[in-house]
């Protein structure tokens, strides 16, 4: 029996708080599963910093990765009797689901700004590299590792493939907004997916949904736009995001003055401040990595890494205040100059931090990040543009909002000996002009 065929005497299930079994029964996947480079993910939260703000989200990415494995298993086992849908696409799709956030490091948002990298490029180079994942693609076929790259790329010449894993209702999006309510224990999350799943339909270069399903669509996406505003981009959370960058960025400053010794040489942060970054080098990194670096850094000599380190460990966050980047430039500006004046450096303790979300679009040719609206199929057997058949959906298509907020170390801005100072730039943050 060839290798891509070949199955597991028993099927192996995972026990699973979202959709309570994840089935396994390709050998392919059980031994995907079982590489190092697999395995790192559960060395890496899901949501990043959010824990410091829910409690509960301690989930990995390892976990992600299986829900979004198990709904496209389960998609692909609705589809395999139905007209347009390919079954030699199966186990492609399968693999592509498993390893499409495989690249991600720790704190990856975060990480990737102050380092100017791409988790995606880091996924591709795993899945096309010297690697045990690449090892066992291969023995599928030789070129099944750049088909299972270029899915993950939103390059493969099947976009009905690609759709399953990157669309506007896919199962990326569909595991991690159900897991990620579940674990931060709010409720907006929640949506029908077995009713999603059961109305899906194959068509020629993407997934539509029945029209009879449209309302559980509708409820999807408003549990979308609510998870991005009440926990994706809580300004606590933010907080935290925004000191870990500059912690990152502190060391690097560090690293590159030739003249300050680190009482804990960055080893595994070298090749990242000299931006000659290698898989093997990206590979050896993961939360506690990162944890153990920020826990010995309270103890630099540098008075802002040592700081900045505590605030990160201890959750002695960083508050902050609504802020209009337009009309308040000049309070910015001063702001900064009364900062350097207090001897708090801006540059670290002075930060605008926005976030923008875009919860559902039609379609835009020719733009960049081109989204593929969804599609209902009516009973006549047409197509019909999601938004053009739902109020709910219309009411917020095309409308990106954009939060700004200004953060700063408010304990330290006490501290300040200057009355009259400290007067001043409370003023400003809190609009007591």
């Amino acid at each position: 029996m060839a290798y891509k065929d070949e199955q597991l005497i028993e099927e192996k299930v995972f026990k699973d708080p979202v959709h309570r079994y994840i089935h396994v029964r390709d050998r392919v996947i059980w031994d995907l599963i079982a590489t190092p480079e697999f395995q790192r993910l559960r060395r890496i939260k899901q949501l990043g910093t959010t824990n410091l703000t829910f409690h509960g989200a301690e989930h990995s990415r390892f976990n992600h990765s299986l829900g979004v494995y198990e709904i496209v298993r389960r998609i692909t086992t609705n589809f395999a009797d139905r007209e347009r849908w390919d079954r030699e696409q199966r186990l492609l799709c399968l693999c592509a689901a498993l390893l499409h956030d495989l690249g991600h490091g720790p704190f990856s948002h975060s990480f990737e700004k102050v380092f100017k990298l791409d988790h995606e490029q880091f996924t591709q180079q795993i899945i096309l590299g010297s690697t045990k994942v690449n090892e066992i693609l291969k023995k599928v076929s030789a070129d099944f590792p750049v088909k299972v790259a270029d899915v993950i790329a939103k390059t493969y010449s099947d976009k009905l493939v690609v759709s399953l894993i990157s669309s506007q209702i896919d199962a990326d999006r569909m595991d991690y907004l159900q897991r990620d309510a579940y674990f931060t224990g709010v409720s907006y999350g929640h949506f029908d997916m077995e009713r999603i799943l059961r109305v899906m339909r194959p068509m020629d270069d993407q997934v539509v949904i029945k029209s009879t399903g449209m309302h559980a669509v509708e409820d999807y996406i408003m549990s979308r736009y609510q998870m991005y505003w009440q926990v994706y981009f809580h300004p606590v959370t933010r907080s935290a995001e925004v000191i870990l960058s500059k912690i990152f960025q502190r060391a690097k400053v560090l690293y590159e003055d030739e003249s300050y010794q680190f009482q804990l040489e960055p080893t595994h942060f070298i090749s990242f401040f000299e931006e000659k970054v290698q898989l093997s080098d990206y590979l050896k990194l993961d939360d506690m990595i990162v944890y153990y670096y920020f826990q010995q850094w309270q103890e630099e000599k540098d008075a802002i890494l040592a700081d900045l380190s505590y605030r990160f460990i201890n959750r002695h966050l960083f508050k902050y205040v609504e802020y209009n980047p337009d009309p308040q430039i000049n309070a910015g500006m001063e702001l900064y100059q009364l900062f350097k004046k207090a001897g708090i450096d801006p540059d670290y303790y002075l930060v605008v931090d926005s976030s923008s979300d875009l919860p559902y679009d039609f379609y835009r040719p020719g733009e960049e990040e081109e989204r593929l609206p969804i599609h209902l199929l009516m009973p006549d057997g047409g197509l019909k543009e999601l938004s053009r058949h739902s109020d709910i959906v219309e009411a917020i298509s095309g409308k990106k909002r954009t939060d700004h907020k200004l953060y700063f170390p408010k304990d330290s801005i006490q501290r300040i000996e200057d009355t009259d100072l400290k007067k001043r730039i409370l003023d400003i943050l809190y609009g007591k002009e």
